[in-house]
């Protein structure tokens, strides 16, 4: 498989596991064309509680590393989980609990980024 397949696979089990644990407002930033972003592309979702964020951080977890064997290279904010990163090094997912996610605007932050919105199943 090779580099882009690779990445679309995980960005497409990262967003199963957010679906699986009822993950809200999924959205993909492709980062790939902004000038010294610090991955390639971010997966962004809400989470309603710091159980239900800390649930989706696990959930990501677990699917990515029995289904395509890879482990995250950084996780960050598992402590109090009102907003957890999972670093993939070219994929990177940020949980937030859905205040602090509006308290950061990281949609204006990035908003040079190409963004996928994905509707909830």
């Amino acid at each position: 498989m090779n580099k882009t397949a690779e990445k679309q696979a995980l960005i497409d089990k990262i967003v199963e596991a957010i679906q699986d644990v009822k993950g809200e407002d999924i959205m993909i930033f492709d980062l790939s064309n902004i000038e010294n972003s610090v991955a390639e592309t971010f997966v962004i979702c809400s989470g309603n509680s710091n159980t239900q964020v800390a649930a989706l951080a696990g959930s990501v977890e677990k699917k990515v590393r029995n289904e395509l064997q890879d482990r995250p290279w950084h996780v960050e904010g598992t402590e109090n989980a009102m907003w957890v990163l999972v670093d993939y090094v070219s994929v990177v997912v940020h949980i937030f609990q859905k205040e602090v996610r509006e308290y950061y605007d990281i949609e204006e932050l990035w908003g040079d980024a190409v963004i996928t919105k994905i509707e909830n199943e």
